[in-house]
């Protein structure tokens, strides 16, 4: 089988020589996914400061460590909906949050462009991702950008939690809670000015 055309593209992350693998049959029924009864949800289970920003009816979370990327996020609903369950004005709130979101994580200097993402196979409680493509990396545009996440070193601790703090303190601006800080200031200035 001929490889597709978007091996040649300069955003596909590898090179060489490939193969296709071969596609399993399908299945007659499909597994859970995780979390289907939210008493075994981690969305449902995880508490407010698990999260950079909160509201009554939304949060949002990060990785629990700096990725490739500038920023990665996560929407979640508090409600154990997935998204063709969503009530009229949790969809029409999905919009307005995505919107602000996307706002928020453009407004980092690092930033270029902010790519949207729902996959509904992994978890069963709604989660659309937020993933950002830094500034002058033209390679990274288009679909493989979380490849390329997964790539990448990971960008500074520091900056990272700087990132996080400002995007969660944008969103508060709209209302909710910012759960997310600034790293603490590691002051290198002497306790004195002059050596007398």
């Amino acid at each position: 089988m001929p490889l597709p055309g978007f091996t040649t593209w300069p955003s596909f992350p590898f090179e060489g020589d490939f193969k296709i693998k071969h596609l399993d049959p399908p299945v007659e029924s499909e597994p859970a996914r995780k979390g289907e009864d939210s008493a075994d949800c981690t969305a449902c289970t995880a508490p407010d400061d698990a999260y950079i920003w909160v509201n009554e009816r939304w949060r949002v979370r990060t990785m629990d460590r700096p990725t490739g990327l500038p920023m990665v996020l996560m929407l979640e609903p508090r409600s154990h909906l997935d998204l063709g369950d969503l009530p009229n004005l949790l969809a029409a709130e999905l919009g307005v949050m995505t919107v602000r979101l996307e706002r928020a994580i453009r407004s980092l200097d690092s930033v270029a462009r902010v790519h949207v993402y729902r996959w509904g196979d992994g978890a069963a409680h709604l989660h659309v991702w937020f993933m950002a493509r830094p500034h002058g990396q033209l390679q990274l545009r288009g679909t493989f950008l979380p490849l390329w996440d997964d790539i990448l070193p990971p960008i500074p601790e520091e900056q990272w939690r700087e990132s996080l703090a400002h995007v969660a303190a944008w969103l508060a601006e709209f209302g909710g809670t910012p759960l997310a800080q600034p790293p603490r200031i590691d002051w290198q200035a002497p306790a004195k000015l002059t050596d007398d």
